[in-house]
C-alpha cells in the first residue's frame, strides 16, 4: 500500500512541519499545541507545572498514557520522536535524579531545543538523541518503559518500530503510547499522499493492524482506548468522519 508513497518527500515534509512547530509553537498548524490540548487529553496541571514552558508550548501529543506507564522513581525511559521535549521532561519528573529518561528524534531543531532547555532547567537525567524510531540509538533489553505520543503513525512502516521498541525494553517492561489509526482502511490515494502523512492521518493504521504489529514484536496488549482527541483541519475531520481516523492510548507488556 506505501509502494508508491514518496517517502523522501515525505520525510523532507515531516522535518519541515516539526521544525516549525519547534521555531513557531504559535503559528497555524492542522493540530493544537501546547498546555491546553495536553490538559483537555489528560495531563494533570500541577505536574504540567514541573515541565518547561518551552516544552510545553510545542508539545503536539494526541493522548495522554502516563497513568498507563506507571513510571516509579529510579526507572529508564525511551520516548520515541520526543520532539522539543514536552513528555521526556514530564516522564524525568516522575523517575527523579536517579532515573533516565532518553528522547530520540530526527529533527535537528526539536533537538536542539530540547536540549537547551535540559540544559537550562537542571534535567540531568534527560539524554536527547539524533535517531530515527525504526532504528534506535539504544542499546537492547536496557529501558523500562518506552513511551511515545502521536508520532508512530508518521513511520511509514510500523512493525520494525514495535520490533525497536521490544529490542529495547527489558523482559516485562512497558510500551505506554498515545496515536492515531483508523477505524477502516484508508483509500490508497489517502494513504500515498505525503501531505496527509506529514498531517498524522495519511499513516494512520487500521486498528487491527496496528495491534498486530505491536503482538508480533512480542508485546502483549493489556489495556486500549480512545482519547479525548479532536482534529481541526477540514482535511483531518473528514477523514476522521469517513474512516473513524482517532487517538487512542495503550498499555503493552514485553513478554
Amino acid at each position: 500500500m506505501t509502494a508508491t508513497l514518496d517517502l523522501l518527500d515525505l520525510e523532507t515534509k515531516v522535518k519541515a512541519m516539526y521544525r516549525q512547530v519547534a521555531q513557531e509553537p504559535h503559528g497555524t498548524f492542522h493540530f493544537e499545541l501546547g498546555e491546553k490540548v495536553a490538559m483537555r487529553v489528560g495531563y494533570d496541571v500541577d505536574r504540567l507545572a514541573a515541565v518547561p514552558t518551552g516544552a510545553k508550548e510545542s508539545f503536539a501529543g494526541v493522548g495522554y498514557f502516563f497513568d498507563l506507564a506507571d513510571l516509579s522513581e529510579g526507572e529508564s525511559v525511551v520516548d520515541l520522536g520526543s520532539g522539543s521535549g514536552m513528555d521526556v521532561f514530564f516522564a524525568a519528573d516522575r523517575v527523579g535524579q536517579s532515573g533516565s529518561v532518553v528522547g530520540i528524534d530526527f529533527t535537528v531543531q526539536q533537538l536542539e531545543k530540547a536540549r537547551r532547555i535540559a540544559e537550562e532547567s537542571g534535567f540531568a537525567q534527560v539524554e536527547l538523541r539524533e535517531g530515527r524510531i525504526e532504528k534506535l540509538p539504544v542499546e537492547g533489553a536496557t529501558c523500562d518503559c518506552v513511551i511515545s505520543n502521536g508520532v508512530i503513525n508518521l513511520a511509514p512502516e510500523k512493525e520494525p518500530v514495535f520490533a525497536e521498541a521490544a529490542r529495547v525494553l527489558k523482559p516485562g517492561g512497558r510500551l505506554a503510547i498515545a496515536d492515531i489509526v483508523s477505524e477502516h482502511q484508508m483509500k490508497e490515494s489517502i494513504v500515498c499522499d505525503a501531505d496527509l502523512w506529514a498531517s498524522c492521518i495519511g499513516g494512520a493504521a487500521q486498528q487491527d493492524a496496528y495491534r498486530e504489529a505491536i503482538e508480533a514484536a512480542g508485546l502483549r496488549i493489556e489495556e486500549i482506548r480512545d482519547n479525548p482527541y479532536e482534529f481541526i483541519s477540514d482535511r483531518a475531520r473528514d477523514a476522521s468522519a469517513k474512516y473513524g481516523v482517532k487517538s487512542v492510548s495503550l498499555l503493552a507488556i514485553k513478554s
